[in-house]
């Protein structure tokens, strides 16, 4: 390879290094993306065809580099056996209990209304014209019910309503 060839590969790696950073997100993968560039384009200098700009050769050799060592990353990830798999963080769980056991003392010392409403729409997942239907009441009423509800839910889990935080409200049913 002669000298003056040298120099023109070797003006492109400002350029090359710009591309590889943002193709990989990271310095260090970056570096190494231009290393294997370079290296190849020196190794097949000779295929070059000196129909185009050498810049967009190099650049053509990078993405494909690039977009290679993405699929065969997938492929490794993809043949991978489950127990060959890393470790998962695992969320701690020593609280679930009494969270649960909070929430629910909360939902109890809702109004039934409001209660209910909240269970057949956070909880059953109906809409509000099926809860407006199931109850008897306008959908107006389910949507102001619903919001009274998830307000008074929220200050009782932040300890902010402690007036009725224990007292569990009789339902309408139960009071018959």
């Amino acid at each position: 390879m002669r000298a003056e060839d040298e120099a023109l590969i070797l003006a492109c790696i400002p350029s090359l290094r710009r591309y590889a950073r943002g193709l990989t997100g990271d310095p260090h993968r970056a570096d190494d993306l231009v290393q294997d560039t370079l290296e190849r384009a020196w190794s097949r200098y000779s295929r070059w065809q000196r129909r185009g700009e050498l810049r967009a050769w190099m650049f053509g050799i990078m993405h494909n580099h690039f977009i290679d060592g993405v699929r065969a990353a997938s492929r490794q990830t993809d043949q991978t056996a489950p127990g060959d798999l890393p470790d998962a963080p695992v969320r701690a769980t020593q609280t679930d209990q009494l969270e649960v056991r909070d929430l629910d003392r909360c939902l109890q010392a809702l109004p039934a209304e409001q209660r209910e409403v909240l269970l057949l729409i956070c909880v059953e997942d109906l809409s509000y014209q099926e809860t407006a239907q199931i109850l008897a009441v306008p959908i107006g009423t389910v949507m102001s019910r619903l919001s009274r509800a998830r307000e008074k839910l929220g200050a009782l889990m932040q300890g902010r309503d402690t007036a009725r935080r224990l007292r569990p409200v009789p339902s309408p049913r139960e009071m018959s």
